[in-house]
């Protein structure tokens, strides 16, 4: 889910941040096949329900894995940390409002991002998110937006991965996979663990997966190895429209290739779950790259391009980033080189930025 405000948007750093826990047994939520009211945590009975263990590089997990985790059957079950996340404070966010999974809490992504390129926060900024949150490196965090493609979950779990935390899920189709699943869900707000103690590491432990404006420009003119891949739509990678209603210029950075959206569900199943890396090696192929090559993927402001990043790390591919600054940061250099079209095609128009018209911002 793209932010469509920029001029309005605030930061939220935080002294009142809510944080979930890993309570297992009086917080269950009881499944049933009329589950879609949602219900108080005091409410429900304590339930059973078993999954399969997955792997601490496993990313994408069922709502049956998520409620097995509530329900304490998981070696998880006794750190972990469930965060619903989405742009906005908690009392903006009407679908945590209305429901959410028992225990989380509201991850407003302003807390992860600054607000000149919306870029990822510094170490010691996420760290003190991390502690408000009561998350250490050994906690299990569990991501979830509210559909299969909104990618706030994705963005969330990407920054969890970067600081250090080593054992990151996203709940696979978002809430809507939850409740179809038959979980119900609870309402109220749920307050705030704050860690006891250090994060564990250094933060970011992983500052190999983002590549900095800089890296990439340099990357893209020395290292023939290197693919700079466009998470976003084709009208946006062909130059006719920014994506967004503050961005006023459209193109793409010289020598991106596209690995088409995740908006428009080219990113998911039929059923909701996350694509596996089959088919995002064809959406490479399609312009003559793979996972051999040194990937960095990118997209107007940083959160669909994290999508192919965890199927990337869930999967064992090593030499991949998210280019975090993205179309938003590009454009805003007069001097930097776009293509406006197909880079396949005859057509295609090579230019700099300080050249672009200012009339190709999404229309509110």
């Amino acid at each position: 889910m793209k932010k469509t405000a920029y001029l309005l948007l605030c930061l939220t750093m935080a002294g009142t941040l809510l944080s979930g826990c890993g309570s297992t047994a009086s917080s269950s939520a009881s499944k049933s096949a009329a589950s879609a009211a949602s219900t108080s945590s005091s409410a429900k009975a304590a339930s059973s329900v078993k999954a399969d263990e997955v792997d601490t590089t496993k990313v994408y997990v069922s709502p049956d894995w998520v409620q097995s985790v509530i329900d304490g059957n998981q070696k998880e079950s006794s750190n972990y940390v469930i965060l619903e996340c989405a742009w906005g404070t908690e009392d903006d966010d009407t679908d945590y409002g209305k429901g959410h999974i028992t225990g989380a809490v509201h991850m407003n992504t302003d807390n992860i991002e600054e607000d000149q390129y919306w870029n990822v926060r510094t170490g010691a900024e996420i760290e003190k998110v991390m502690a408000n949150f009561g998350i250490t490196k050994d906690t299990t965090v569990i991501c979830y937006s509210d559909s299969a493609t909104n990618s706030a979950d994705d963005r969330v779990a990407f920054v969890c991965l970067w600081a250090g935390v080593a054992n990151v899920k996203c709940l696979d189709g978002g809430l809507a996979a939850y409740t179809k699943a038959g979980y119900t869900l609870e309402t109220g707000s749920n307050p705030a663990k704050a860690a006891t103690g250090s994060f564990g590491t250094t933060v970011p432990a992983h500052p190999e997966y983002i590549l900095s404006i800089d890296t990439v420009k340099d990357k893209l003119q020395n290292d023939s190895n290197f693919k700079l891949v466009s998470i976003r739509s084709k009208d946006e990678f062909l130059g006719k429209t920014s994506g967004y209603s503050y961005i006023d210029k459209a193109g793409e950075p010289k020598g991106a290739i596209w690995g088409h959206d995740t908006d428009d569900g080219s990113y998911a199943n039929a059923d909701g779950t996350t694509v596996g890396l089959k088919t995002l090696e064809g959406y490479l192929a399609e312009s003559g790259a793979s996972t051999s090559n040194e990937l960095a993927f990118y997209c107007g402001t940083g959160w669909r391009a994290t999508i192919p990043f965890l199927i990337c790390y869930e999967n064992g591919v090593k030499n991949m980033a998210v280019y975090d600054g993205g179309w938003f940061q590009w454009q805003m250099n007069d001097e930097l080189p776009v293509q406006i079209g197909d880079p396949a095609s005859s057509d295609c128009v090579y230019t700099t930025v300080g050249q672009l018209s200012a009339d190709k911002a999404k229309a509110k």
